[in-house]
């Protein structure tokens, strides 16, 4: 199996997008700016899906992990953080001045940054704004990213009572040597303590988030650390892969000099994990979740409705277009995207004058729509029905052959190596190939012969 896994990766490890979005963000540019944010929301009324979600990011962490690809800082003072969320409260306002009432909002994420490290009062704070803003569906979903480190049980009650309903724990390793080398705090509790008073409180789901491909981390260490998961009997377990873009994301470049496991051995952890957690009876989900048979993603997967975002995967029934707050943050409208300001200073001062901070954005075509459907339904559901699309979208087979500039000579390599087949119209991608679902996804996509910038390798 190893030999088998090797051939892959020699074969098919090279860089590409992950696909969050499409196009790609790299291809997002600034002359896309707040004016044209504005009309966007206002077309997004009249677009699918119709219900809202909503994704709030706080870009303040304690300290800095080195391998983070997120957008965050550090050193932040109280005042600061007041005039931040004074800021968010601001654009929530005048963006829900134009979002149609009559939308019901289905789902809000929050991510980091350490959302959890800041006051709790300032969380409450944005939650009250949101209830007071919007029609809340009566099974909305309301998640929120917590550093163990920072995290007490009265913090859980807290957040409980603010309206949450699900948990999502980042804790990458449980191994302190991993977390060390990554300048990562170990949880402040016992983590089947904070597992167990979540579940006390009512909370809908739970999540934790591993990642393979650290410094320091080998085959038998990671087999432990997802056989500790296991034990934890949580909804999903997360198992993302580390992206190493040190010309992206400078700090990374620190962990070079600790060293990383080799790419066979990446290859290895994924399958390692993939047999631990489907023999411990969990769902694989995409590229790197797994869940609970009973867990709404896996219900999703199995009737080929799951979806996917900036914020992870989701089902269609909860998500709706994302309307995103806060520094960095990113709106996945139907017809566009649109990322605010990356520095906290800059994007508060922006909001302050102008009611929006908006750097950069992209208006998609009918064609890029299409596009983007197919692609996400590879990377969801591992299958796409290429004439189910041309119904859905009302255009020929011919014409969605053309839009995608599909052959299915350019398969060839996949169908030979047994990691998918085409048959009727049907992309069918078996287990096998789901190691390799972004390099699948590349070949509907037209715009990879551009080249527009940096990615990570595939596997």
């Amino acid at each position: 199996m190893i030999e088998d896994y090797k051939k892959l990766i020699k074969k098919y490890n090279e860089s590409g997008p992950r696909y969050t979005s499409y196009p790609p963000a790299t291809f997002f540019t600034e002359s896309y700016g707040n004016e044209d944010y504005i009309k966007s929301i206002e077309i997004s009324n009249q677009e699918k899906p119709e219900s809202v979600s909503v994704y709030i990011h706080v870009p303040f962490c304690p300290q800095i992990c080195h391998f983070c690809g997120c957008t965050t800082e550090t050193g932040f003072s109280r005042p600061f953080l007041e005039r931040y969320v004074d800021a968010v409260l601001k654009e929530i306002d005048f963006v829900a001045d134009r979002i149609d009432p009559n939308r019901k909002l289905t789902q809000v994420h929050w991510g980091g940054g350490t959302p959890n490290a800041i006051s709790y009062k300032f969380i409450e704070k944005i939650t009250s704004k949101l209830k007071s803003r919007f029609d809340f569906s009566s099974n909305y979903e309301m998640a929120i990213e917590c550093n163990p480190a920072h995290l007490e049980f009265s913090h859980i009650e807290k957040l409980k009572s603010f309206g949450f309903n699900r948990i999502s724990l980042g804790i990458q390793d449980f191994r302190k040597d991993v977390l060390e080398a990554i300048n990562r705090r170990p949880s402040k509790r016992p983590i089947e303590e904070i597992i167990k008073k979540i579940k006390d409180e009512g909370f809908t789901g739970t999540n934790i988030d591993l990642v393979y491909g650290l410094p320091l981390q080998t085959e038998e260490s990671f087999i432990k650390t997802v056989s500790r998961a296991i034990k934890l009997d949580t909804d999903r377990i997360v198992t993302f892969s580390y992206a190493h873009v040190p010309s992206v994301l400078p700090r990374q470049k620190v962990l070079e000099e600790i060293g990383f496991p080799s790419s066979e051995s990446k290859a290895k952890m994924y399958e390692n994990s993939f047999t631990q957690l489907t023999d411990a009876g969990y769902i694989s989900v995409g590229m790197d979740h797994y869940s609970k048979p009973s867990d709404e993603f896996a219900v999703a997967l199995n009737e080929k409705k799951l979806h996917r975002n900036f914020q992870g995967y989701c089902t269609r029934e909860t998500t709706g277009q994302v309307y995103g707050f806060g520094a960095s943050s990113i709106s996945q409208l139907d017809s566009s995207y649109s990322q605010n300001i990356k520095n906290t200073s800059k994007y508060i001062d922006s909001i302050e004058k102008n009611n929006l901070a908006v750097l950069r954005g992209y208006s998609l075509n009918k064609d890029e729509k299409i596009i983007r459907y197919v692609i996400n339904s590879i990377m969801c559901n591992y299958f796409v029905d290429l004439k189910e699309v041309s119904n859905y979208f009302d255009v020929s087979i011919d014409e969605l052959y053309q839009i995608l500039d599909f052959s299915k000579s350019k398969f060839n390599d996949f169908i030979d190596d047994n990691l998918l087949d085409i048959t009727d119209n049907k992309v069918i991608v078996h287990k096998k190939g789901r190691l390799v679902t972004r390099n699948i996804s590349m070949c509907f996509d037209p715009l990879i012969k551009k080249k527009i910038g940096t990615y990570s390798k595939t596997i």
